[in-house]
């Protein structure tokens, strides 16, 4: 009797076309089958239901990005767990490639050189080799790369924490929220710690519920179909570890102090500290149950709102409570006016399929007019990016037509513009010329290469491209991605005067991966007095809904609309487009 495949999740599902793509590229593949299984990948990550029961209803081509030859291949894996095509893959390319590839300034070609020319197929083997000398027998490799190799091997080793991406917290923490909320008894349900401030990794994943009888709603949790282990229960708390590995705790509460807990779970532990003493100067004590009074009452707080009035402070945005001055601003009347998904009018960061984009630009239009946008600026990518399949002139020029002809026909309903994300080479010059620039509606220029060279070099070639005269935007300005990439060694304060004085705009790309600018840049850089723009650099419709992400650094870095060039009518985008310093 053959034993029953379990159907692959979607997790395992979009790393197995993942490892595809990674060997493929080592491999040499053509870019439009890399791309085919990666975009395949990010699709399936992206579904809001398991790709098993698509499968189950023949629906696999309804998910975007898979065509007949990727549906062929869910199938082999949902009906056997295995997939002939990638085994006889694995048998031609090392499969534990993939972790070098993992490592700062190692790409597929410079994987392959490893592993054809001195026989290296794993990190550990890089390691060594790296620490014996033995690369700069390789041409184009010396003492300073294997140097530079190892301390990429050894902050990738620093990021493998225990700590996981907000991106990855958030929606299974809304997931369980929603079926906490649905349970008899509950008053209301929130995240907290450090997912509520968004923070960009969490320890735990934090989650307070207000009712009057605990213990229903801890028994009730507890046979959630997602929880693998319990690590501890007791009356009134929870910590599990889910299926998935993430840990959770949850906190019950009676409804009438769950103001006062869910400050008390929200953190952050400095500014906890500091409304404690706030508290013991006006001769109460403060603590998750309530407050106690001078003259020995206790006054419970069913609202955060109520914890913060008791002290005399307006209600301080989660965003902001890290104890950097935010008690003192509210006591001052200081606190600024963070800005908000209301305020943004735009996107001024997304690609097509005329790049790297997975769907045509009429989806990317009508999937901003359907979020509520008032403009969308098409920014593919320029020549070099040839990973990306970047544009010609000569294909600029035909995209323009199309997005003219489109417009046309979404009348009203949404302002399309033509930009660019034109890349910054390695010698600081742009990859357009200025009579292919000048015709863009925006420019946003970026560096997704030699992100290594000195920080001399580096942040001469990034003030050359803010200094250019038809600059308006620089994309995710440190090239950072989030555990896998590390920096450009930028002198950020040159850059952000730069940028001020030119009146161009720094972007905080709100993609998990990437989060850059950071809150701590996003801040000094408002401080400096840059402009940002807040981007989803969407590459599918879905992607659109990252805005969450970039507002919630921007609200840890006590951004307000006014320093935000995407909460400004079209109109102005476009005067100050034509008419900022550069």
């Amino acid at each position: 009797m053959s034993r029953r495949v379990q159907p692959m999740d979607n997790r395992s599902l979009a790393e197995t076309f993942e490892v595809i793509a990674d060997l493929l590229e080592i491999q040499g593949e053509i870019i439009h089958k890399i791309l085919a299984y990666r975009r395949a990948a990010e699709s399936i990550r992206g579904l809001s239901r398991p790709a098993a029961d698509l499968w189950g209803a023949g629906e696999l081509r309804t998910i975007s990005g898979v065509g007949e030859a990727i549906a062929g291949k869910i199938d082999e894996l949902m009906r056997t767990g295995k997939l002939d095509f990638f085994e006889k893959l694995k048998r031609q390319v090392p499969v534990t490639l993939v972790d070098v590839l993992r490592v700062g300034d190692v790409g597929p070609k410079k994987a392959a050189r490893f592993w054809k020319e001195l026989g290296i197929t794993s990190l550990p083997q890089l390691e060594a080799a790296a620490r014996a000398g033995k690369l700069r027998s390789m041409a184009g490799m010396g003492e300073r790369s294997e140097a530079r190799l190892l301390e990429s091997i050894a902050a990738w080793k620093a990021r493998q924490s225990t700590r996981v991406s907000i991106a990855r917290a958030r929606p299974v923490a809304a997931s369980l929220l929603d079926r906490l909320r649905h349970l008899p008894g509950v008053a209301a349900a929130e995240p907290a710690g450090s997912l509520r401030r968004w923070r960009e990794t969490v320890g735990d994943i934090d989650l307070l519920v207000a009712a009057d009888k605990p213990r229903a709603v801890i028994e009730a949790f507890l046979a959630f179909s997602e929880i693998e282990r319990v690590r501890g229960r007791g009356d009134t708390k929870a910590s599990v570890v889910l299926a998935n590995g993430l840990p959770v705790q949850l906190w019950v509460h009676p409804p009438a102090h769950f103001g006062t807990a869910l400050q008390y779970a929200t953190g952050s532990q400095a500014h906890n500290v500091r409304l404690r003493e706030l508290a013991q100067e006006r001769g109460m004590s403060l603590s998750e149950h309530g407050f106690k009074l001078k003259d020995g009452r206790t006054a419970e707080c069913g609202r955060e709102e109520d914890v913060y009035a008791q002290l005399g402070l307006p209600w301080i945005a989660p965003e902001l409570r890290e104890d950097r001055g935010e008690i003192q601003a509210a006591l001052d009347g200081r606190l600024p006016g963070l800005v908000t998904a209301d305020d943004i009018r735009g996107e001024l960061h997304a690609h097509s399929d005329w790049s790297d984009g997975a769907v045509s630009l009429e989806q990317m239009a009508e999937a901003a007019a359907g979020a509520g946008l008032e403009y969308l600026v098409i920014t593919d990518h320029s020549k070099s990016l040839g990973v990306a399949n970047g544009l010609t002139p000569e294909r600029v020029r035909k995209q323009r037509k199309e997005i003219e002809a489109l417009q046309r026909r979404l009348g009203s309903r949404l302002r399309l513009l033509h930009g660019t994300e034109v890349e910054v080479l390695a010698d600081g010059a742009l990859d357009f010329d200025d009579e292919v620039l000048a015709a863009f509606d925006l420019v946003t220029a970026s560096v997704h290469s030699s992100l290594r060279q000195s920080r001399p070099r580096v942040t001469e070639r990034m003030i050359a491209a803010i200094r250019h005269p038809h600059v308006d935007i620089i994309g995710h300005l440190t090239g950072r991605m989030i555990g896998s990439r590390d920096p450009a060694d930028l002198d950020l304060e040159a850059v952000f005067q730069a940028a001020a004085e030119q009146g161009v705009a720094l972007e905080i790309n709100a993609h998990p991966e990437r989060l850059d600018l950071n809150e701590a840049h996003a801040r000094r850089a408002t401080e400096v007095g840059c402009l940002l723009a807040i981007n989803t650099d969407a590459h599918r419709p879905e992607h659109l809904s990252l805005r969450e992400y970039g507002l919630g650094i921007a609200r840890r870095a006590w951004v307000t609309p006014a320093n935000v060039v995407n909460s400004w009518p079209v109109e102005q985008v476009l005067r100050w487009a034509r008419g900022h310093a550069g």
